[in-house]
Order: structure tokens, then sequence, then C-alpha cells
């Protein structure tokens, strides 16, 4: 089969709109996909009042970690079928992209969620044809390891 030629720029272009501007959450949340390549993601989160889960603590809720930790999942579930990509045509890989769900989250909160901004970054464990296992990790600005997760996804 021959190669395929793919307009990864282009690509990239469009999943960061599509995740910043086209789902609802994120935007509500004001998600900024920061990096996504070949190596895994990163996603950074301002905080704002509005993600304060306990108000006397004004710490970040568990909730929106367990959503940034899922989104960082999914994205890196991204990188791993874009790396795949020479296997796919574009369609293909759009299509594969656009299925991607949520199997299994596993979080780990290991300390309050305090600080001005929250970076979550993703790395993919396994991809295979049907499912892609990732890790990901929620710091804080001071790089203070606040979470971390394990995440399956379908990608089949």
């Amino acid at each position: 089969m021959p190669e395929q030629k793919h307009d990864i720029p282009m690509m990239l272009d469009s999943l960061k709109e599509i995740f910043e501007e086209k789902v609802p959450l994120n935007k509500l949340m004001g998600v900024k996909l920061e990096s996504l390549d070949h190596e895994g993601t990163r996603i950074k989160l301002f905080m704002k009042d509005i993600l304060i889960g306990n108000y006397v603590q004004g710490i970040l809720h568990g909730g929106v970690i367990s959503a940034l930790l899922d989104l960082s999942g999914t994205v890196t579930a991204w990188s791993g079928i874009l790396r795949d990509r020479k296997k796919r045509s574009p369609d293909e890989v759009i299509a594969a992209i656009s299925r991607i769900g949520t199997i299994d989250l596993r979080v780990d909160y290991l300390r309050p969620g305090r600080g001005d901004y929250f970076l979550a970054s993703g790395t993919i464990l396994r991809i295979g044809n049907k499912i892609v296992v990732t890790h990901m990790q929620l710091h804080n600005d001071q790089n203070v390891l606040i979470a971390v997760g394990t995440g399956t996804y379908a990608a089949g």
C-alpha cells in the first residue's frame, strides 16, 4: 500500500480548534491545547472561581481535575493515531480521532489543586488497533504534582 500524504500542520490546527472552540465543556472551562505531537500532549487551564470545589480552601474541584486528566488522555490518544498515520488515509485518521471514547479512567488525587494555572500532560503507554492506554499527570504553576491518571480509550 502506498504511503498516504498527510498535511500534519493543518490537521493539528483543526484538532486544536475543535478541542478549544467546538467542545462546550472545554470552552466553558477555558482549556487551551498547548502542545500535541507524537510524544504526547500538554493542556493548560487557568484557575477561575467557577472551577473551585472547596470554597473555603479555594482549590480546584476534583471533577475538574478528573476532566483535565481525561482530556489529556483523549488528546494523547489523538497523538497516537497521528503517529500511526502512515498506515491510514487522512480520512481514516480523522474518522479514528472522531470515534475515540473513554473506556476506563483511574485518577489518583495526590495534593489539593492550588495554583494560578494547571498543566495536564499525557503519554502513550500502549497503542493497538482498537485501544490506546495513556498515562496522565496534572501539575500546578509551581510544578507540584497534583494528580495522576491512567486512561484506556477506544480508538478503532
